[in-house]
């Protein structure tokens, strides 16, 4: 049968993206979203079956094979991180290098598992939707991973490299503006981004962001994470043995619930005492983590909830159980509670998700509130009607601009 093509279609085709007027797109995971790297030359090990020594770098996220049981406590003694509070900065365990591979290539953000294995898929339904419209990896379509363990405190030199990835994309595709394309902690990371320009470069080189499940104002998950960890879906991973990971993390602290947003609700309830923002540091320690709270500290110049000054469609789920509070029967504190729930995506409040819509009273750049019912966290990156919003707007400014 003969197919006949558009000259739109031809154009596209031939030229790809750029010379269709459709914006670069930069994709920023959030966290979990990138894979890391780790080589080791360690002189001991947590168990015999732990490997202490590797010639090359190898998989540490997402590597399936890592997360299996005992296999598992290799792997977090591996990827976990160690405070120093006179540094004020964190490093890998002894004899552990670990990596972010693949800066500025859409491939480990579209894949956390470089084997390709179907649950390893991250931005990878959206990045073959641009593709099919003309987008070319490496050119118009680029990722920007990062170490999500750390907070912003200990990722100027990402946002520097952030800033040179923008510019070195617009003049790859004719001086077209970037539009970011962002999830969960990428939102908030990228908003910090555009408060660190000036709004003469932002004009200059930005689109606008599409948010998917903007954690903009943090996250209560944080703290259940803080007190029992997080088995991240997979119900047969133990939390005890992710948490002594988890909360090594200081992204982990900087993702905790905004001031601005809770102010004094209580977060944490027990019989002798209620926790919220306003005596965090007793909870920490109460809990007996006082590295908690000097990673928290160390993340408060980072926080702001000032609009970005962009353009920005704001995608997140809704009408999904997500913790609102934990509370403790007498005496069972800090061990495991139980949770009251409200609106959300199961891992970010709605309250912090659809804290973008107050920009819109706050900047002249537009924002766009797009919620979808019954859609989770993670399910948004797959949810086709997402794709196609996405490919709307990169075709509108396409249109924009004839």
């Amino acid at each position: 049968m003969s197919r006949f093509y558009s000259i739109a279609g031809v154009c596209l085709f031939l030229f790809g993206a750029a010379s269709a007027g459709l914006p670069p797109v930069i994709f920023v995971p959030g966290d979990g979203g990138s894979q890391l790297e780790a080589k080791l030359n360690k002189t001991t090990s947590v168990h015999y079956i732990c490997d202490k020594q590797t010639d090359d770098y190898f998989s540490l996220w997402l590597n399936l094979e890592l997360l299996v049981p005992v296999v598992i406590d290799c792997w977090v003694d591996n990827i976990k991180l160690v405070y120093d509070n006179v540094t004020r900065k964190t490093s890998n365990q002894p004899g552990v290098d670990i990596r972010v591979p693949g800066f500025g290539d859409p491939f480990p953000v579209e894949w956390l598992d470089p084997s390709k294995l179907s649950a390893g898929a991250y931005f990878r339904d959206i990045g073959n939707a641009l593709v099919s419209i003309g987008y070319e990896r490496n050119v118009s379509l680029r990722g920007a991973p990062f170490d999500f363990r750390k907070g912003p405190s200990e990722s100027l030199e990402y946002f520097a490299n952030l800033k040179k990835l923008v510019e070195d994309t617009y003049t790859l595709n004719g001086n077209e503006r970037v539009l970011f394309v962002v999830h969960s902690m990428g939102g908030p990371m990228t908003v910090l981004f555009f408060q660190m320009q000036t709004q003469e470069w932002k004009d200059k080189y930005i689109q606008g962001m599409v948010s998917l499940a903007g954690a903009f104002a943090g996250s209560i998950k944080a703290l259940k994470v803080f007190v029992m960890g997080d088995n991240l879906g997979v119900y047969v991973l133990p939390t005890s043995v992710l948490k002594i990971m988890q909360i090594t993390s200081p992204s982990l602290s900087w993702l905790m619930p905004n001031e601005e947003v809770w102010k004094d609700k209580t977060l944490v309830a027990t019989d002798t005492k209620n926790y919220s923002l306003s005596n965090i540091k007793e909870f920490f320690e109460d809990i007996d983590y006082m590295t908690g709270w000097e990673m928290r500290k160390d993340q408060l110049p980072f926080i702001s909830l000032k609009p970005p000054g962009v353009e920005i469609h704001c995608l997140y789920g809704t009408g999904v159980e997500t913790i609102s509070k934990l509370t403790y029967k007498a005496g069972k504190f800090p061990g495991s509670p139980s949770f009251e729930y409200s609106s959300g995506d199961g891992t970010v409040n709605l309250e912090s998700l659809d804290y973008c819509s107050m920009w819109g009273k706050q900047q002249k750049q537009k924002i766009y509130v797009q919620p979808f019912l019954k859609v989770d966290h993670m399910q948004i990156l797959s949810d086709q009607r997402v794709a196609n919003y996405v490919l709307s707007v990169v075709k509108n400014y396409s249109k924009k601009k004839k």
